[in-house]
């Protein structure tokens, strides 16, 4: 059975690449002892993807991550467990059980929504919120991509869904594409954004927070319908034991040690022939050795005499 697990990051651990962020569930799953299904090869490894991967020094309250169990007890004593063995900086908001029709985490992203503020004293000096929907109003807003092979202009307005300003508190809305095929970067909108007035921002200007990750509820050819990542799953109210996956589980584990059976017994094989060879070796020296004493024997004066009569 499929799990989404809704987290949170923030504070220092912003500051902690995607795949840390891996290594640390990983952990974090085992010290939580969470029954996760592992795959069946002879490296089994925990079976988990996650959305969107969050960029270094962004904070989010919207990251999603899907796992495999062979059996869950109740969302609420799974979140519970993660967290109690989590770290601060990284809290877990909801766990769900997903339909089995789900898709991946990754493949399902369609958008993620942001919070962009400036920092104090990095401000560009035009008006940044009073002018942010004539930007938003233009049909192109184009930006430089650079390849390994030569550079591209991309529009990137189809992706931008929604652009606001917060003069309350001095921030900029936005939702943006974060599929796989057409992601696009807060600090691409902003960069683009300054471009427009003739500007260039400086440099860690603002901050960028997250706020969640959606998918596309729509049928192709529909009216986009975003929501967020964990709206198709439901609450596990009691415990449930994945019948085929424990199956499949100890199919596995039988494989596995069948495996290690054979192989210690190749090596045990190998390390027998190996100690006959050797003992071969040291008989043969042995008769070498013999021989050549018994040829090496000093000569008795009184046979040579007799020998010569």
């Amino acid at each position: 059975m499929k799990v989404r697990v809704k987290f949170r990051k923030y504070g220092p651990v912003r500051f902690i690449g995607h795949l840390d962020v891996m290594r640390f569930f990983q952990k974090c799953i085992r010290r939580a002892e969470i029954d996760v299904a592992y795959t069946t090869g002879y490296s089994p490894h925990q079976i988990m993807s996650f959305a969107a991967p969050l960029g270094v020094g962004l904070t989010s309250d919207g990251e999603y991550m899907d796992i495999e169990c062979n059996s869950v007890t109740t969302s609420q004593d799974m979140k519970e467990r993660f967290n109690r063995a989590s770290v601060p900086g990284i809290e877990i908001v909801s766990v769900v059980l997903l339909p089995e029709e789900a898709g991946n985490a990754m493949a399902s992203v369609a958008a993620a929504g942001y919070t962009v503020r400036f920092r104090e004293g990095r401000e560009p000096s035009f008006d940044y919120l009073g002018k942010l929907a004539d930007f938003y109003a233009r049909t192109e807003i184009p930006i430089t991509k650079e390849t390994k092979k030569n550079t591209l202009t991309v529009n990137i307005r189809p992706g931008i869904y929604e652009l606001q300003a917060d003069p309350e508190n001095k921030a900029i809305h936005m939702l943006v594409d974060a599929s796989s095929s057409g992601n696009i970067k807060p600090a691409s909108v902003m960069d683009a954004y300054a471009a427009w007035q003739g500007q260039t921002l400086a440099e860690n200007a603002f901050t960028v927070h997250r706020k969640d990750t959606y998918l596309n509820l729509a049928s192709a050819g529909e009216a986009r319908q975003l929501a967020p990542m964990d709206s198709i799953g439901r609450q596990i109210l009691e415990p449930m034991v994945d019948e085929k996956r424990l199956l499949i589980a100890q199919e596995a584990d039988r494989r596995r040690a069948e495996a290690a059976a054979e192989a210690r017994r190749l090596r045990q094989e190998a390390l027998t022939a190996k100690e006959a060879e050797q003992q071969k070796w040291l008989q043969s020296l042995h008769s070498a050795g013999s021989h050549d004493r018994a040829e090496e024997r000093p000569v008795d004066p009184q046979e040579a005499e007799a020998k010569d009569e």
